[in-house]
């Protein structure tokens, strides 16, 4: 049976203030945690959604730090007593053996930390220590027999430091690692140099990660090509190609976003995407109901982007539409990273 994921903010509590966090890059007015009633009521509603889908649920349980809600453990023990496979993506203060030792029997098969930088650049974004701590969380979370995933969010800033990352997570053992790119969440910060990567840029960069994971071929740490300009890199190098026979009206590979996936937040909102404004509906609703009307419909618009839809990867790909809406605000507008060059259609 396919999963439907899930990314579930029960609180917006967190111990850091980073300085990319969409939640407090920009202010919050208010540090939301979802009621004990609401949990409980929206989980069935979560549950009724996949079985009319014959989906099965996947929870990616976040925050802020999702350990910091009153109700966490109670949480863990309701979503294990339907066992419903989950993720936790959160900090690394309050990981003690015990903590990972009753996680693990709860259930959560994967513990996600982000490391973005090397120590100085880490800290920097995220707090004083944090960067010590995630690397000595990492091994806490593996000795209670999780895996562990680190995730790196890439900008301007500290592109030049990933192959860096990349050896840190692969002498450290990290099971899965990952990066995607920085989302602008206003005007003003999408026109920023420390943020913004030029296209041939960050070509260049996947190209330098593609060889560090060469390099690590054989570790214990697997890499998950999470970004999906990778499509187009393999592509031009010969390394992902278009099957033949297919349908050219399905979507078959790229972004999630309105296809299988659902952010539900702290305050009760349902979104397409966390990664930019896509408010689709709120948790009082059937989700259901939500994933299959025309508030998400407009994300599955696929002839509607403006570059892609003149590039045969259209079905593979698309790059990250939320990166493309943080900078112009329309979330059909072309990656800003994209480096393909697409002769239109028409022309």
């Amino acid at each position: 049976m396919d999963y439907f994921a899930f990314q579930w903010h029960i609180t917006d509590e967190c111990d850091q203030r980073c300085k990319h966090c969409y939640i407090f890059s920009e202010g919050h007015p208010k540090l939301i945690e979802m009621p004990w009633t609401r949990l409980v009521a929206v989980l069935a509603n979560v549950r009724r959604m996949c079985e009319r889908m014959q989906r099965r649920p996947y929870l990616y349980i976040t925050g802020g730090d999702p350990i910091l809600h009153s109700r966490f453990w109670d949480f863990l023990e309701l979503v294990h007593s339907y066992d419903i496979p989950f993720t936790i993506m959160g900090n690394p203060f309050h990981l003690t053996d015990e903590v990972c030792q009753r996680l693990r029997t709860l259930g959560c098969r994967k513990y996600q930390l982000s490391i973005d930088g090397m120590r100085e650049t880490h800290d920097f974004f995220r707090m004083p220590g944090s960067f010590d701590t995630t690397l000595q969380s990492v091994h806490t979370i593996r000795r209670a027999g999780m895996h562990c995933a680190v995730m790196t969010t890439v900008s301007e800033t500290n592109r030049h430091e990933l192959t860096d990352i990349i050896d840190l997570v692969v002498e450290h053992e990290v099971d899965i690692f990952a990066f995607g790119r920085y989302c602008p969440t206003s005007e003003d910060k999408s026109t920023r140099a420390s943020w913004h990567i030029e296209p041939e840029d960050y070509r260049d960069l996947l190209e330098r990660c593609w060889e560090k994971f060469e390099e690590h071929r054989d570790s214990e740490t697997t890499f998950n090509l999470k970004d999906h300009l990778w499509t187009l890199f393999l592509y031009e190098k010969g390394l992902f190609q278009i099957p033949d026979g297919l349908d050219e009206d399905t979507i078959y590979d790229g972004c999630n976003c309105g296809n299988c996936h659902f952010t539900i937040s702290a305050e009760g909102r349902l979104m397409a995407c966390r990664r930019f404004e896509s408010y689709v509906g709120t948790v009082r609703e059937e989700l259901f109901d939500v994933f299959h009307g025309p508030r998400m419909e407009r994300y599955r618009e696929h002839e509607r982007f403006e570059k892609c839809r003149h590039c045969e990867l259209l079905r593979f790909c698309r790059g990250c539409p939320a990166v493309a809406f943080g900078y112009t605000h329309d979330f059909y507008a072309p990656d800003p990273q994209c480096w393909k060059q697409v002769e239109s259609r028409s022309a």
